[in-house]
């Protein structure tokens, strides 16, 4: 078992860290959109500019455990490769919302789980 643990490890924490961050993103998304009341989209580019700082240093530190001297060619290039999903998370919420596919909670769930798999492609091969 720790074999196992052990081959994945960057693969297990990406997955704990993305837990942690899409409640960081949802728990940011509700209190600003439903107890705030801020326009959704507006409460989600705030969501989101959160938890990519979140992202950032977990991802740095727990899990690609980068070494990297030059900080600021990687969190360039991470934030960069998140702008790109953060642009897809608001389409995507744009769609489900206004099209009314589902209520802007459920919509939220949906969105980061995608954008969740799409950030640990850009991160494992273009940032760590």
């Amino acid at each position: 078992m720790k074999e196992l643990l052990m081959k994945y490890k960057e693969i297990i924490m990406y997955l704990v860290f993305g837990v942690f961050t899409t409640v960081v993103n949802i728990v940011v998304y509700f209190l600003s959109a439903e107890l705030l009341h801020i326009n959704y989209l507006i409460s989600n580019a705030l969501a989101w500019f959160l938890s990519v700082l979140f992202a950032y240093i977990t991802n740095r530190k727990y899990v690609f455990e980068s070494n990297s001297q030059n900080i600021l060619k990687e969190a360039v290039s991470f934030f960069s490769s998140r702008l790109a999903t953060g642009i897809l998370d608001m389409v995507l919420m744009w769609l489900f919302v206004y099209f009314n596919v589902v209520n802007d909670v459920i919509a939220k769930v949906i969105v980061n789980v995608i954008v969740v798999v799409l950030n640990y492609v850009l991160s494992k091969l273009v940032v760590f």
